[in-house]
């Protein structure tokens, strides 16, 4: 019996594993690099280990040798402890996030050179109470946050650093040199001098060197191209190294892999090019894409059987994909026993949805295995707040509790607060520059300076020198105040926004401050949600402590029975019986930025395009066998459309007919009209003003259809445009129209 035999002998007999042909040729390509391109849900961990355990027990490897890169420590631990119960008697395998790797890598150099270093990145607790030149903790957010007051006199937004740690992150990963920094793009003002600073800022301003989670990147990767022996201990340690999720890995984390198996080659790197959905933090996917050039030599496999889900979920995801062009070209597979179609639900308002998945989950017994994904984390206020009130468990994969110490909640607490008392000034100074009552800096410091207990409105108008056109608003304004007193918490958000002039002055901060209106707009409405059928602004305070307090015991309900609410970045890696996917709209998935990035050469999906469809991807494979695609058309009293992702998987479970069959089924129609009696229409030719080119539609055209008649263009994309037919709004592929010269101007003409 040969090590072959003998290891599945033992796989079926103990392990009770059984591997399919291409998973078997994983486990025994063992020489030299192979590419590995991994479905979803094609079995890629146990192969992965099935391949290490096949190295040590059938040819000898020390587990030593063995190196087993992961994207996440929890991937690492995942792994660890998968290959600990297969293998219970093989001494442990170094498995490992590159991060933790690279930083090995860095503490090696710095102890050989005598550099004293600091790690100012993690919990506060990692800075072992180091104190900067100003007292304030070496942490890089308190050191970036310095930095950008000082550079722009404003106070840094959550938002704001959240994208400027990120440019930060993109910027080391994809090893771009300084030179060429400018050409980021980023929202964040004066970013690449703040980037400046602080790299100056780490190597001089402290008595050790200060580094971040970037840099030991990009530190370990210079180290390993400049100190030939150091590199040398390292390549001699390992005989073969794996590399899993290896769509994720940034450039210089692929730089760091190819120099430590330069010398033998035996590189095993696992990924999926259609689940590569970090580009904006660094991922480089071209990387598997270019993968032969780098190792000639390699071999590539693909492990396309899904052992997850559904036959109706694996074949639509499978030719959903199948759109995007820069990818290897892959067949999904399953042979799982059919189940049912995945599900479209269009509801008429943004709140019916919410309910709906409350009524639907409420009568489950087994919450553990439903999931609900979304792309923003602010879609999950909206739904912590229908369950808690309903009082179905759910457990945050990912949760953001930052939404309730955001400055726009606080915003409208404060207003809240000034309809109990005019009398504080230092309320009103919070909110004095974001409603219409016009007041200065100078106005507002010589309010503070005033000690009478009297109404700060009283004090502006008798006792503060004021402009002439600021008599009438700030009157107008303590009479809002005083009649909102009251007021239940809804109606009192709305007169904040509307009558106040609050929505108007985020507008002006939007334009000014480069923040997104999209976004703190949404926090607005998904106050209003929380106000909803409470009654006064007293409980519309005590909801929000309470929803904060849910959401802070919702992320220890892992493992339990609870719903599973998550991002669809986050959810990568998991899998449900039940899934749910939400706003499911235009402006969202894909979003606005997704749509302008679009290129004009006419190509299906560009970058942006193709990674927001992996994102989608990406969601519906989670699914084992019931996949709801929930959508709207009305939020906030603003029509919405469907997102072009649900239209396309409408189309392709249910094809729209080809034009010559919808033309014959006409004239078959008319036809049996005249044997009734009718008056038979002649069919009309295809138009010679047929429009053949995008240019010569716009939005608001009316146009047209040779099957629909008149209609108007309402949305205009790269490779599909809406039309409005009567009332219903119809999603059509733009090349078909063009290349069939289904729309005419004619209609337009005629009027």
């Amino acid at each position: 019996m040969n090590g072959r035999e003998n290891l599945w002998v033992r796989e079926k007999r103990e392990l009770g594993i059984s591997l399919n042909e291409v998973q078997e040729k994983v486990v025994f390509q063992t020489e030299g690099p192979l590419l590995l391109l991994a479905s979803p849900g094609s079995g890629k961990t146990t192969t992965i280990v099935m391949r290490i355990g096949h190295l040590v027990e059938q040819k000898g490897v020390n587990p030593s040798r063995i190196k087993a890169v992961t994207f996440s420590r929890a991937a690492a631990n995942d792994m660890k402890e998968r290959y600990k119960s297969f293998f219970p008697e093989h001494p442990p395998v170094d498995f490992s996030t590159i991060h933790s790797f690279a930083f090995e890598v860095v503490r090696d150099y710095f102890r050989r050179a005598g550099t004293p270093y600091l790690i100012i990145e993690g919990g506060l607790d990692s800075e072992e109470g180091a104190l900067g030149p100003d007292q304030l903790p070496l942490h890089k957010k308190v050191i970036l946050r310095k930095l950008f007051h000082s550079m722009t006199n404003e106070p840094i937004t959550d938002d704001q650093m959240d994208e400027l740690t990120t440019y930060i992150s993109f910027v080391k990963n994809k090893m771009i040199p300084s030179d060429k920094w400018s050409q980021v793009k980023t929202e964040v003002p004066k970013a690449e001098q703040i980037l400046r600073e602080y790299e100056q800022f780490k190597k001089s301003g402290h008595r050790k060197r200060l580094i971040d989670y970037d840099d030991m990147l990009t530190i370990a990767n210079e180290v390993l191209e400049g100190d030939k022996k150091l590199l040398c201990t390292y390549q001699q340690r390992y005989d073969y190294v794996i590399t899993d999720e290896s769509q994720d890995t940034s450039r210089v984390q692929h730089a760091i892999i190819e120099k430590l198996v330069r010398e033998h080659a035996n590189l095993c790197v696992v990924a999926d090019d259609d689940q590569s959905i970090y580009s904006w933090r660094g991922a480089e996917p071209s990387y598997l894409l270019d993968f032969k050039q780098v190792y000639p030599q390699a071999v590539t496999l693909f492990m396309e059987q899904n052992y997850r889900s559904t036959p109706e979920i694996v074949q639509v995801a499978n030719q959903f994909i199948k759109r995007n062009r820069q990818r290897y070209d892959k067949n999904m597979f399953t042979v799982n026993p059919p189940h049912e179609p995945i599900r479209i639900r269009n509801f008429a308002k943004y709140t019916h949805q919410t309910k709906y998945l409350v009524k639907e989950i409420q009568q489950l017994e087994n919450l553990a295995e439903v999931a609900i994904l979304y792309r923003n984390h602010s879609s999950s206020v909206s739904l912590m707040n229908e369950f808690d009130r309903a009082g179905v468990p759910f457990y945050m994969k990912d949760a953001d509790n930052r939404f309730f110490s955001h400055w726009v909640v606080e915003d409208i607490l404060n207003f809240m607060r000034m309809t109990f008392t005019d009398k504080r000034p230092d309320i009103l100074e919070k909110i004095h520059l974001k409603f219409n009552g016009y007041i200065s800096k100078q106005q507002m410091a010589a309010v503070k300076a005033i000690h009478n207990n009297e109404s700060v409105f009283d004090n502006l108008l008798n006792h503060v020198p004021l402009q002439e056109y600021q008599i009438q608003p700030l009157t107008a304004s303590k009479e809002t105040f005083m009649q909102m007193r009251g007021m239940p918490p809804l109606h009192a958000i709305r007169v904040i926004r509307d009558r106040l002039g609050y929505e108007k002055a985020i507008e002006k901060m939007c334009e000014r401050l480069g923040f997104r209106k999209e976004y703190l707009i949404g926090i607005l409405n998904t106050l209003e949600e929380i106000a909803d059928t409470l009654e006064t602004m007293e409980e519309f305070a005590n909801r929000l402590k309470h929803l904060e307090a849910v959401l802070k015991t919702a992320k220890s309900r892992k493992n339990h029975n609870a719903v599973t609410f998550s991002t669809l970045h986050s959810a990568k890696g998991l899998e449900f019986e039940k899934v749910y996917m939400i706003d499911l709209i235009d402006g969202i998935i894909p979003s606005a930025d997704d749509v302008k990035g679009s290129s004009k050469d006419g190509s299906r999906r560009t970058p942006l395009m193709e990674e927001a469809a992996r994102l989608f991807y990406v969601g519906m494979t989670r699914a084992k066998r019931h996949l709801e695609l929930l959508l709207y058309r009305e939020r906030d009293g603003e029509q919405t459309a469907e997102s072009e992702f649900v239209t396309e998987i409408r189309n392709i479970m249910n094809p729209p007919k080809p034009i010559s069959q919808v033309e014959n089924e006409r004239r078959g129609s008319e036809g049996q009209k005249g044997k009734r009696g009718s008056q038979v229409k002649s069919f009309h030719p295809i138009d010679p003003h047929a429009i053949r080119i995008k240019s010569e539609l716009k939005v608001g055209q009316i146009v047209k259809h040779r099957v629909f008649g008149r209609a108007e263009v309402v949305q205009l994309h790269e490779d599909s445009l809406a039309i409005r037919v009567g009332e219903e709004i119809k999603k059509l592929s733009l090349q078909i129209c063009l290349d069939k010269g289904l729309l005419s101007r004619k209609e337009q003409d005629e009027e």
